[in-house]
């Protein structure tokens, strides 16, 4: 299995990966999930072991910050076979990790990860390992990957009952007093607020918002609203520490940079103003949005930029504005960025010249072509038959590399 599991946030990828896993579990073999950070590594470790009870299902918790006794433990329970799920970070990948028997490996926010990076997991067996990657807003490489038939497709096109789709708008900098404004009502309604800043400090090279100035005009605009402030610096305690006020409703709003961009569940958190909004990509912007909207109460997205804006960017802001749709998002991130290299590890950028086809407008004619050579793949697998030697030696020639990153989801 190499597919791919799409769904907006808090469409429930978490539960179908866990049932998955247990499947694996089930029949004899050993599974794993991969998140981009620990705040997300320690949820979905939460999440799963609350879903299992007193299921005999042992399962492990691996990041930056386990201690050594406890990854000693960690190694010796993978190799025997004795830990049946593993969930954790990066530190997943490294060599020490050696598992029994893992047939699956799921990735959470692939878009997250590297090619090479995910890549490493499909060594974590002699032989490959199913893999299952889940994304809100799939990168164009692997939308491209899909197109041309490597990678599997499922869509979750339903959000839970009660769940409304996030308003999302656009601001100028310039003008925050009616957005302050807003925010206010939200907080008096009970609500919670996410502030978004591309920076930790000030820098001299990019004329963006910072978060450290933020953090104190925020408490200035807010007099006697609790503010918190989480970012990637801060000790992996301290932000547990953070996001444990704000889930708590001690912090009424939040100040933080893209740290929070996965995982974080907070359902009375309805507001998220993101800070130079046209620093962010759209799967960020589109992942950012997603950390709202997880309760019944109308959620808002509120994009502040400034003036001077790229066509990129106007257009990027225009998109995020129009929908809430995660493979529409994709779709047009493919048309803008180009769909990567699909036999190397460059996600985005058109690093190859296609002939006929472009993969953004001409799905059809790519979906035609895929099916053709589905059908002589059925007839020739080798590609030994005298008609097909040509094709063979083609795609000797292109896939000549140590490893075949075309698989790679």
């Amino acid at each position: 299995m190499n597919r791919l599991l799409q769904g907006d946030v808090g469409s429930g990828k978490t539960l179908v990966a866990l049932m998955t896993m247990l499947m694996a579990v089930d029949n004899g073999f050993q599974a794993t999930i991969m998140a981009p950070t620990e705040i997300l590594a320690n949820q979905h470790y939460d999440t799963i072991k609350a879903f299992l009870g007193d299921l005999p299902v042992t399962v492990g918790l691996l990041t930056g910050s386990t201690k050594s006794k406890a990854r000693v433990h960690l190694h010796e329970g993978l190799r025997d076979g004795s830990i049946h799920l593993l969930i954790g970070t990066h530190a997943l990948i490294e060599e020490t990790v050696q598992f029994h028997n893992l047939g699956l490996v799921v990735i959470d926010e692939q878009h997250r990860f590297g090619v090479e990076q995910r890549s490493r997991l499909w060594r974590k067996n002699d032989r490959p390992p199913h893999v299952l990657v889940m994304t809100a807003t799939p990168i164009p490489r692997t939308l491209a990957m899909t197109v041309y038939g490597d990678l599997d497709v499922s869509v979750i096109d339903e959000l839970p009952p009660g769940r409304k789709p996030i308003k999302t708008t656009h601001r100028f900098d310039n003008n925050r007093a009616p957005v302050y404004a807003f925010m206010r009502e939200q907080l008096q309604a009970g609500r919670q607020i996410y502030v978004v800043y591309p920076l930790i400090q000030e820098s001299e090279k990019m004329d963006y918002k910072n978060l450290e100035d933020g953090y104190q005009h925020i408490q200035e605009a807010f007099p006697g609203v609790p503010v918190g402030m989480v970012h990637g610096k801060l000790k992996a305690v301290e932000k547990e520490a953070q996001m444990q006020a704000f889930l708590a409703g001690h912090t009424r709003i939040l100040v933080a940079t893209t740290v929070i961009e996965v995982g974080v569940n907070v359902p009375n958190a309805s507001v998220m103003m993101i800070e130079s909004a046209e620093r962010f990509g759209l799967s960020q912007l589109h992942q950012l949005r997603g950390r709202v909207g997880r309760g019944a109460d109308q959620s808002y997205c509120i994009l502040v930029t400034s003036y001077k804006l790229s066509e990129d960017s106007r257009r990027r802001i225009e998109i995020m504005c129009a929908t809430n749709d995660g493979f529409e998002i994709a779709e047009a991130d493919l048309k803008l960025r180009g769909p990567g290299d699909l036999e190397g590890t460059q996600q985005s950028g058109i690093p190859f010249d296609l002939k006929i086809a472009n993969l953004a407008r001409d799905q059809q004619l790519t979906e035609f072509v895929r099916n053709i050579a589905r059908d002589i793949l059925k007839v020739d697998s080798t590609l030994d038959l005298p008609e097909n030697l040509l094709l063979k030696a083609q795609l000797r020639k292109r896939f000549a590399h140590e490893v075949n990153w075309g698989v790679i989801s």
